[in-house]
């Protein structure tokens, strides 16, 4: 017994060294990827749905549309993909909502594709794979907050996308420290999502709906 102690140990080491380092490249990626625009042309640009409030974006979400169209203007890409479904008590999706906002804004109707029932990231990331892939098409620039970038990138791989990450700089800042959770809280689960669905990644980790405001919660 005491002979397989020692190996018991040195395999319980090797195994929290190498979540550890895993963690630790997750965090790098997390903090390079929010701080890169890798936005060049591609089919689509795809913007991550964010809290609406009665048909209105809430600022999270005006970020992100604004910085969709800002790369729309520069005609990186001929179609513009809004995100997100509708939340629990609201009487419109997320998709809707920021459609309505880039028509106001001079979007063409035909240029507007929506993915209105994806509640989670990987939800919509799965499904604007298969919008893409409906029409032979493979390659998006995606937007969201800069702590979310690195899973998204992951996401759309698994997905058989071809990504590009851009993330807005104009959302509403979080305090510090709450911005320091919401990275945190990205770096464990960015890696969750190359093996794990959402589902069960979400029941794993701390709920994301206590570290960062629900507006932003992906």
């Amino acid at each position: 017994m005491a002979s397989k102690l020692p190996i018991f140990f040195r395999l319980a080491r090797a195994i929290v060294l190498t979540f550890a380092g895993l963690w630790v490249v997750s965090a790098l990626a997390v903090f390079v990827f929010a701080a890169r625009d890798n936005a060049r042309r591609a089919d689509a640009i795809v913007v991550l749905g964010a809290a609406q409030y009665d048909g209105r974006p809430s600022p999270v979400l005006k970020a992100r549309i604004d910085h969709a169209l800002s790369l729309f203007d520069r005609k990186l890409a001929p179609r513009l993909i809004v995100t997100g479904g509708r939340g629990e008590g609201d009487t419109t999706s997320e998709a809707a909502v920021a459609r309505n906002y880039a028509l106001r804004r001079g979007v063409p109707d035909s240029a507007i594709l929506l993915e209105s029932s994806g509640r989670t990231t990987e939800e919509s990331i799965r499904a604007v794979a298969s919008i893409l892939e409906s029409r032979d098409l493979n390659s998006a620039v995606l937007v969201s907050d800069p702590a979310h970038m690195f899973r998204l990138w992951i996401l759309a791989h698994r997905f058989g996308l071809t990504p590009y990450t851009s993330p807005t700089q104009t959302s509403p800042a979080l305090n510090r420290r709450a911005r320091l959770r919401y990275m945190f809280q990205e770096s464990l689960k960015a890696p969750a999502a190359l093996f794990l669905e959402e589902a069960v990644a979400t029941k794993l980790l701390p709920p994301v709906r206590k570290i960062i405001p629900d507006e932003i919660s992906p």
